[in-house]
């Protein structure tokens, strides 16, 4: 019986910050980093990178972590978690951004056990926000979950506000998703990104645009999301902290 696989997609030519799965974090690789959390999740056999660079394929090979080429022009990492499922047989292939280098291997955990409780389902992780800055900020996917946990919207707009705009309560995903291979089919097999998606540029808004349930699970408020070289130095003071305590 097939497993659950974990997908890391890493490319190299990211616009806002090129190169950054070889950037160096406290004297590693993000993308170095990001696999040593998966492989506390499964085993180093159940997790892969997929990537459309010979910088970074040269890279696994030196740090011993599997890898699968996929095309350059896959629109984003779940596009290119379709070409992994091409090749690799799974359970459910779950999808962890490189960009998360203090991402929790218990939320991955977590996100793995309700994706065996809602088969079929996509699902992918969220948390509180307690900043008001992350509230603000457009790098930051804002959730909006119903009450049973289903996916409502998302957004990098500061959502759910009041009528003055306020931050009164919020929530953000955490990038760890889980998809199983008809919804992630259908999403490769839309050809492009869909109309919603293509403005916001969140990939799990496909899901939705082409009616499909998204199930949010709560997980730990942990990670920090490297999305611009200025994140690099808040993982590093969060690494530091973590290594003094």
């Amino acid at each position: 019986m097939a497993e659950p696989l974990i997908v890391i997609p890493a490319r190299y030519a990211s616009s806002r910050f090129p190169g950054k799965p070889l950037a160096e974090v406290a004297g590693k690789s993000l993308l170095s980093r990001v696999w040593a959390r998966c492989v506390q999740a499964l085993p180093p056999e159940r997790v892969v990178v997929a990537t459309d660079d010979e910088r970074i394929a040269t890279h696994c090979t030196a740090q011993g972590m599997a890898y699968v080429m996929t095309p350059s022009d896959c629109p984003t990492g779940t596009d290119r978690v379709h070409h992994v499922a091409r090749q690799m047989d799974a359970s459910v292939y779950i999808n962890v951004q490189g960009d998360e280098p203090l991402i929790e291997p218990g939320d991955i955990r977590t996100v793995i056990e309700a994706a065996q409780r809602y088969p079929g389902e996509v699902v992918n992780a969220y948390c509180a926000i307690e900043a008001e800055a992350d509230f603000r900020n457009p790098n930051v996917p804002k959730v909006v979950v119903a009450p049973d946990g289903r996916l409502l919207y998302m957004s990098r707009a500061a959502v759910p506000t009041d009528k003055q705009l306020g931050f009164r309560a919020a929530w953000k995903q955490v990038c760890i998703y889980a998809l199983p291979a008809a919804p992630l089919a259908a999403f490769f097999e839309a050809g492009s990104k869909t109309t919603v998606e293509a403005i916001e540029d969140i990939e799990i808004l496909r899901f939705l645009e082409l009616g499909h349930t998204v199930r949010m699970v709560a997980v730990s408020s942990a990670s920090i999301a490297v999305d611009v070289p200025e994140d690099v130095a808040r993982v590093e003071e969060a690494l530091g902290a973590d290594a003094a305590s």
